[in-house]
C-alpha cells in the first residue's frame, strides 16, 4: 500500500468556504469542511465582504476537514487556494485590509467602467489592448471608485489583491498573483501574461497603483512555505508548500480535468460560468466572451452570468419553500411554465451585457401565476441564459461532446436534465462536487510534486483524481430538445426589448 500524499484545497466563494483534503496518490477525497459568509449589500449594487470572514471561514472549514478525514495535519504536503474572481482587497504598509472587499457582482462601478472602457475605446480598443472586453464587476472600475470614493484611504495603498491573492498572503507574507486570476483584473494582457501597467497609471499618474501590483507566478510555481503562526491555527504542517492558486474557475476547470481541448465545464452557483480549455489566446470578437489564462498552463475563454443559484434562492424565500419541496414544484410545471417566462436580472448581468437590467416576469395569466411555474421559470430562464453564453463560445469554435456539470445546481436531476435538453448536449458531474476546492488541491499536489520531479504532468494528477460519477450522466431527450427551441428563441426577443 503507497504512502499518502496528503494536500489541502481550499475555495473561498461567496457563500462561503470550503475545504477538503485529498490524497493524490489514492486520488481519493479523504474529508471536507466548510463555513458560510454573508454579504454586506446595498439597493445600488453594492456587494461587499470583510476579508477577515474568510480567514476565519479558512480555519474553521480546514479543521472540519481534517477531522472529518482523520488524518494528522502535519502530513499535509500542501495548500491550494482557490478564490472568487474581480474581488477587490486593498492593503496597508503593515498587510491590513483597509476596507470591506469589493466583489465580482458588486455593480456599484458601472459608470467607471464605462468610463475606462471609453478611454480604451469601447470594446474593440479593450479586446485589441488585453485580449478582453472590460466588464462591471472587474477589478479595474474598483480601484477608479476607491480613488473617487475614499481618496485618503486610496494614497495609502500598498497591495492590490485578488481574494485568492489575499488568502495567500496571509498563508506566506508574500504578495504574488498567478496568470489565471490576474486575467480577470482588467489590468492584465492576456497575450503577453503581463501587467498592463500603463492603464494603471493612466489612474494613478503618480504610480501608487502601480508599485502595489502583486508578482507574477505562473500555475506550476509555488508561492512559499506557510507561515509558522498560520500553520498553528490551521492545524496543519508549517513546512506545508503553498502552491500558485488561481480564480475558483480556473480551479474547476482543473477539478473537472479540462485542461485540454474539448471539454466544456458548466457551473451552476451563485453565477453560472461555462468555460472550455484553449492551447493559445482564443480572443474572441463576441465583447461577452472573457478569454481569461487558464491556472494549468493554457487559456480558458469563458462566459459568466451574474444570476443563477442567487436567483433561485431569492424565489424559494419569496414562497417560502425549502429545496425539496422548491424542486418537486419545479417538476410539476409543464415546460415553458405555461407562458411564464422570468428574465433573473435581480442584480444586472454579465451575459448579456445588462448591467442597468432588473428581474422581469413576463406572461402573467390569471391562470398560470402558480407556485409551480414560478419555479419553473426562474430555472428556465437561468438556464436560457447560460446557453446564450454557450452559443457565444460555440461560435467561436469551441466543441464539446459533454458538459461536466458542477455547483449547487448541479445536484438537482431535474436541473441536469433541463441543462441537457436546453444546451442539446450530454451531461455529466465529476464524483466531487467541490470542484474548485479539489482542483486547488490538485494544483497543490502538482506545485509540491515539480520540485522533485519538475515533469511532473498535471494530466497525470488530474486522471488519477477526477472521478467522473456515471449515475449522473443525462441524455437530451429529442421531444423536450424540441419544445425548448421556440421558448429560447423567444427568450432571446425579451432580450432584444432590454
Amino acid at each position: 500500500m503507497s504512502t499518502p500524499a496528503l494536500y489541502l484545497g481550499i475555495d473561498c466563494g461567496t457563500q462561503g468556504t470550503k475545504a477538503l483534503i485529498l490524497d493524490s496518490q489514492s486520488g481519493e477525497v479523504l474529508g471536507h469542511g466548510s463555513a458560510p459568509h454573508s454579504l454586506i449589500s446595498d439597493a445600488n449594487g453594492r456587494r461587499e465582504q470583510d476579508p477577515a470572514q474568510w480567514l476565519q471561514a479558512c480555519i474553521t472549514a480546514t479543521h472540519q476537514a481534517l477531522h472529518a478525514s482523520g488524518v494528522d495535519g502535519q502530513q499535509i504536503l500542501g495548500v491550494g487556494v482557490a478564490g472568487q474572481q474581480h474581488g477587490l482587497v486593498l492593503l496597508d504598509d503593515q498587510g491590513q485590509a483597509m476596507r470591506p472587499a469589493k466583489l465580482w457582482c458588486d455593480t456599484e462601478t458601472v459608470g467607471q467602467n464605462q468610463r475606462l472602457l471609453d478611454y480604451l475605446g469601447g470594446e474593440q480598443g479593450s479586446l485589441d489592448r488585453l485580449g478582453i472586453a472590460i466588464a462591471p464587476g472587474y477589478t479595474l472600475s474598483k480601484l477608479l471608485w476607491t480613488q473617487e470614493q475614499h481618496p485618503l484611504l486610496f494614497q495609502r495603498i500598498a497591495h492590490i489583491l485578488l481574494p485568492h491573492d489575499y488568502l495567500n498572503f496571509w498563508l506566506t507574507g508574500r504578495s504574488c498573483s498567478e496568470y489565471g486570476d490576474a486575467s480577470g483584473t482588467g489590468y492584465f494582457n492576456i497575450r503577453s501574461r503581463d501587467w498592463d501597467r500603463a492603464l494603471l497609471t493612466h489612474i494613478d499618474p503618480g504610480g501608487g497603483l502601480e508599485n502595489a501590483l502583486p508578482e507574477l507566478l505562473q500555475a506550476h510555481q509555488p508561492v512559499g512555505r506557510v507561515l509558522p503562526q498560520i500553520a498553528r491555527q490551521l492545524g496543519i504542517n508549517p513546512r506545508a508548500m503553498v502552491a500558485s492558486g488561481g480564480g475558483d474557475n480556473m480551479l474547476g476547470a482543473i477539478g473537472t480535468g479540462n485542461i485540454e481541448p474539448g471539454i466544456i465545464t458548466m457551473s451552476l452557483g451563485s453565477s453560472g460560468t461555462v468555460y472550455a480549455y484553449a492551447a493559445q489566446p482564443p480572443v474572441s470578437p463576441q465583447a461577452g466572451v472573457a478569454s481569461f489564462c487558464s491556472s494549468s498552463g493554457g487559456w480558458l475563454p469563458l462566459i459568466c452570468t451574474m444570476n443563477l443559484t442567487n436567483a433561485t434562492r431569492l424565489v424559494r424565500e419569496l414562497l417560502a419553500l425549502d429545496l425539496e419541496t422548491f424542486n418537486q414544484r419545479a417538476a410539476q410545471a409543464p415546460i415553458g411554465a405555461e407562458g411564464l417566462c422570468l428574465l433573473p436580472f435581480f442584480n444586472g448581468e454579465r451575459v448579456p451585457a445588462l448591467p442597468h437590467a432588473r428581474c422581469s416576469l413576463l406572461g402573467m395569466t390569471l391562470d398560470n401565476l402558480t407556485q409551480a411555474n414560478l419555479c419553473r421559470a426562474v430555472l428556465e430562464g437561468t438556464t436560457f441564459g447560460l446557453r446564450y453564453g454557450l452559443d457565444l463560445l460555440r461560435a467561436g469554435g469551441l466543441q464539446s461532446q459533454s458538459i461536466r456539470l458542477i455547483g449547487g445546481g448541479a445536484k438537482s436531476p431535474l436541473w441536469r436534465q433541463m441543462v441537457a435538453d436546453i444546451m442539446h448536449t450530454p451531461v455529466i458531474c465529476p464524483r466531487e462536487v467541490e470542484a474548485a476546492a479539489l482542483g486547488a488541491a490538485i494544483q497543490a499536489a502538482w506545485c509540491h510534486g515539480r520540485q522533485a520531479d519538475p515533469a511532473l504532468s498535471l494530466g497525470q494528477l488530474c486522471e488519477r483524481c477526477v472521478h467522473l460519477d456515471p449515475g449522473s450522466e443525462t441524455w437530451p431527450r429529442a421531444e423536450h430538445v424540441s419544445a425548448y427551441g421556440p421558448l429560447y428563441e423567444s427568450y432571446r426577443q425579451h432580450l432584444a426589448t432590454l
